[in-house]
């Protein structure tokens, strides 16, 4: 491909609109275009990078056995309805009526469609496994777009969905998901670390995320420094130690707190830290109020609260609120004659002469103790895992570190098909729902994750796989016939060769082609010029690295594949 030819719009400015570096880059390299909010023209070298990500996704699908199909972004009402997500999946839903006042939706899974598919075309244990794949475009109104192809409204985004006869096979078919990620990421030339995860607004029993690692990633997760263990913080399982034993319980003991609600103002005016008392929060889940007991140095982790309750939607409660359901002022809150359902974090029952609110404006209590002041039957872990905490797996420290998310795959059981009736004919002639599975890949957005994780001040630095051109040629003589039949020689050879191979022809001074080519990412760049009319050599610059040779023309070619083959 010829600069001269293509359309490539690069700025030498930072946008003011961009906020994360790939977003900044993918605007001055000239990879989109912003038409609306959160809705971006894919140009031509974007494109050719998202189809780099595209080609090595289909290659691994189709390797592990799946098959390629292409569902529509229009969706009816009626399938979200019967399967109970139309009103559940909230706003990000986009709904819209066509002209017969049909009720439609664009979409943003298709776990509705691919079941009606499954339920008219999979009768049988005989037509099973089934696992069918797509590349499309999907659209999730969110109310913040942001950060560019990291979190926009359209995006491109591999969906698929597996059928099988029972759970053991599903199992089967999420195992071969999995193996084909890691693949898929590994081919992309990414960092990436797969973690357990929470399945969020899909549904399902299990989930595993794929994050690329990045400083600008949206999510933290948990990695353990020895074992294989990682997770997301929504899911990360904190591991209890014992901390009663042999520690003598006071008696209890009522004290004056005149306007002292916060955690930290209590504590000092206490003098005792944080981690000796027991803040109360109270949340509404589903519109139903519900007090949670934790350590006052910890976070609540809303996912694990909202998963044990089976709920929808939680948030914390205001302050009127709060009054309203327990009839006590914020910040003075405790578990002794709680009018409120009270769950405790595990963490609580093995405090010893903690200090909780005393349900009365300005007082609190101290050295109270689980079992003989106040009991709560729901305890189970609420609260965030800190790097502080031990490995749940093996028991050793671990790290927090900042990821995005690329990939994630789900066990979904047989809720989609219960609810839309997808049932198969076992051996014996039974009747039973298909059991599903669902893997997605944000392509447009892996494309954004492998700038956040390589990039310098100069520009992308693409790993060799996703790179829409591995070479580029660098004429610095287009006036000079010498250099410039070397240059056209040169990008000849490479063609030929099989290499992806880009040649800036522009009537450009060098220094602007030199801050290009660097800010295009291009993984090897040659350059014609002076020393090729001096010594019959040119310049190949490793982008990775920054390190450079003198070639002559005639290894070119030979030494481009070594070095693309390391």
């Amino acid at each position: 491909m010829r600069y001269s030819q293509v359309l490539i719009p690069t700025m030498k400015e930072v946008p003011s609109e961009a906020e994360v570096i790939s977003h900044q880059l993918m605007l001055r390299a000239g990879f989109i275009k912003k038409l609306t909010s959160g809705i971006y023209t894919y140009l031509p070298y974007g494109l050719a990078a998202i189809r780099r990500v595209e080609n090595i996704v289909r290659e691994e699908m189709n390797r592990a056995g799946a098959q390629e199909l292409s569902m529509p972004m229009v969706q009816p009402a009626d399938l979200w309805k019967e399967s109970g997500r139309y009103e559940k999946y909230g706003p990000e839903l986009l709904r819209f009526k066509d002209r017969h006042e049909r009720e439609s939706c664009l979409g943003p899974t298709h776990e509705e469609v691919i079941t009606d598919i499954a339920r008219k075309e999979m009768h049988s244990y005989r037509d099973l496994p089934v696992n069918l794949y797509q590349i499309q475009t999907k659209f999730r109104d969110e109310i913040r777009p942001r950060f560019g192809l990291m979190r926009g409204r359209e995006f491109i985004m591999k969906d698929a969905y597996s059928f099988d006869v029972d759970d053991e096979a599903a199992e089967v078919s999420y195992r071969k998901m999995y193996d084909a990620y890691n693949r898929i990421f590994e081919r992309c030339g990414l960092e990436f670390r797969c973690v357990e995860a929470d399945s969020g607004a899909i549904g399902g029993s299990f989930s595993h995320e794929f994050m690329v690692l990045a400083d600008t990633g949206e999510d933290t997760i948990a990695v353990c420094n020895e074992c294989n263990w990682a997770a997301n913080l929504e899911k990360a399982e904190v591991k209890m130690s014992d901390r009663r034993a042999g520690v003598e319980q006071r008696e209890m003991v009522k004290v004056e707190t005149p306007g002292k609600r916060k955690v930290q103002s209590v504590c000092e005016f206490l003098g005792i830290g944080p981690d000796q008392l027991v803040k109360t929060l109270v949340l509404l889940a589903d519109g139903e109020p519900v007090a949670v007991m934790l350590r006052g140095d910890r976070e609540l982790e809303e996912v694990k609260l909202k998963n044990y309750l089976g709920v929808t939607d939680i948030r914390p409660a205001e302050d009127k609120e709060i009054f309203d359901a327990t009839g006590v002022p914020s910040g003075y809150l405790g578990p002794i004659n709680s009018k409120t359902r009270l769950l405790a974090d595990q963490e609580v029952p093995a405090m010893v002469n903690l200090t909780v609110g005393a349900n009365e404006k300005n007082y609190h209590l101290q050295n109270v103790n689980f079992g003989r002041d106040f009991e709560v039957t729901e305890v189970a872990d609420f609260r965030q895992l800190t790097k502080d905490d031990p490995c749940p797996s093996c028991g050793e420290s671990i790290r927090l570190v900042e990821g995005i998310e690329v990939g994630h795959i789900f066990k979904l059981g047989t809720s989609y098909s219960e609810s839309m009736n997808a049932y198969y004919q076992d051996r014996d002639g039974n009747e039973r729902p298909l059991v599903m599975g669902c893997y997605g890949i944000g392509v447009s957005r892996v494309v954004a994750a492998a700038i956040e994780q390589n990039h310098d001040d100069n520009g992308i630095i693409f790993p060799v796989p996703l790179a829409p051109y591995q070479v580029t040629v660098l004429n610095l003589g287009l006036n000079d016939p010498e250099v410039s039949a070397a240059a056209e020689r040169i990008y000849g050879q490479l063609n030929e060769a099989g290499f992806d191979t880009f040649i800036d022809d522009r009537d450009e001074r060098p220094g602007i082609k030199f801050k290009d080519a660097d800010l295009l990412g291009f993984p090897f760049r040659i350059t014609v010029g002076k020393r090729f009319k001096e010594k019959a050599m040119v310049e190949i610059r490793c982008r990775q690295d920054g390190t450079t040779e003198d070639i002559g023309i005639d290894d070119l070619v030979s030494h481009i594949s070594s070095k693309l083959a390391n």
